[in-house]
């Protein structure tokens, strides 16, 4: 049996808050204790993140604790931003474990954390195992830890949300056990007899044609199709944003596929990129990736009636993948871009959900950056909603 539940509080008292949020969830899984008890607090509840964590677990009578900082909270009860949220699931699993892990150091060791990552999925080689982490975003090189991580157990799973903050900090934290750092990892390994289904949800969507990348170095774009990038750019991207660059590249994006050798854009196939300069002078625009020559690429519109289109797809996706079966429980990692920000209105993505998994325990926060394998490789995603849903294993 599965035994999960949700608690949202949005008292501004920490120790109260968490005591809520964990009775809540508690009640509604119909359980005592639990085993895990994921957790994630807004930056007002920061000062006192060791209390709240010894207060998740007394409550809970949780063998594990984890979970990070955020800049929002989110349950199946609604969307916290600006304002103090703890959000707290537990759950109680007979089919499978769940263990914390913790890794400090993250700055300049992305390979090595990768690597010390998936060792603790490869220990269960004949279970299902999913990981998931919560890396400090200021610190995290994902190509690095990517490539730890695939050297040492590339079928494994990993999702996930780069801890954040309010923009207040600087720095985000990572929660686990009684531990609280940052520049650090935490995460929980989920191992044994489950299933699981991952869904991407993208607020950038495609807009003109594919491009092909004639003429690149590092993160510079050249050239498009055998002429300037800038020049390309400029055709794509219509006034009156063209005449405010810096307005511009908080809407306009870079939609690269996950494989640099593919030659199509395929939709749920691409990565998300920022555009983190032009210079119209030299025909040059310059992406928050290395790009390579020969690949395709695709300018992308940051827009929330696409996303809300994109985001049916998805769950619509995955209410396909269940069937009849309901899933456990729900992670949701939602990119700060996103939420009232983006649609102009609150709780749309939690509402969303809703509407398609009924009141199935969902945790989340909005992050600073969101993690979730695209054809079975590794990724890094911007502006996006990575929903990933478990569920007890079907017997045939």
């Amino acid at each position: 049996m599965l035994h999960a539940g949700v608690g949202l509080s949005t008292l501004k008292d920490t120790e109260k808050a968490a005591l809520e949020a964990t009775s809540t969830a508690l009640a509604r899984a119909g359980a005592g204790s639990a085993d895990l008890a994921l957790v994630f607090a807004t930056v007002e509840h920061g000062p006192l993140y060791s209390r709240l964590l010894r207060t998740v677990k007394d409550t809970a009578h949780a063998t594990h604790v984890v979970g990070c900082s955020a800049g929002g909270v989110l349950t199946t009860d609604g969307e916290i931003e600006r304002a103090p949220g703890v959000a707290v699931l537990t759950v109680r699993a007979d089919t499978f474990s769940a263990s914390r892990f913790f890794i400090p150091q993250l700055r300049g060791r992305g390979r090595e954390v990768g690597e010390e990552t998936a060792a603790l999925a490869q220990a269960h080689p004949e279970a299902d195992n999913l990981l998931v982490v919560f890396p400090d975003t200021y610190n995290f090189n994902s190509a690095a830890f990517f490539a730890g991580v695939s050297q040492v157990a590339p079928t494994v799973p990993v999702v996930g949300g780069g801890a954040s903050e309010d923009g207040t900090l600087g720095e985000t934290f990572q929660l686990c056990g009684d531990t609280v750092s940052n520049d650090a990892l935490s995460g929980v390994l989920l191992s044994g007899q489950f299933q699981h289904t991952i869904g991407i949800a993208q607020a950038c969507q495609p807009i003109g044609a594919v491009h092909t990348v004639t003429k690149a170095h590092q993160n510079l774009i050249l050239e498009l199709d055998g002429r300037p990038a800038f020049d390309v750019f400029s055709e794509v991207v219509r006034k009156p944003l063209i005449e405010d660059l810096r307005r511009a590249a908080a809407f306009v994006f870079v939609g690269l596929p996950v494989d640099a050798e593919r030659q199509r854009i395929v939709r749920g196939e691409c990565i998300i990129r920022n555009i983190v300069g032009v210079d119209p002078r030299q025909g040059i625009v310059a992406v928050a990736d290395d790009i390579r020559q020969g690949q395709k690429m695709v300018f992308t519109l940051r827009d929330g009636s696409a996303s809300r289109e994109d985001l049916k797809v998805t769950l619509e996706s995955q209410v396909q993948q269940w069937g009849e079966q309901r899933p456990g429980f729900g992670l949701y990692f939602n990119c700060l871009g996103r939420g009232r920000g983006l649609y102009g209105l609150p709780d749309l993505d939690v509402a969303y959900i809703r509407q398609h998994f009924g009141d199935m325990p969902l945790i989340g926060f909005f992050t600073g950056c969101e993690i979730a394998p695209i054809q079975r490789q590794h990724s890094l995603h911007q502006y996006s909603g990575v929903l990933v849903l478990v569920g007890e294993k079907t017997v045939h």
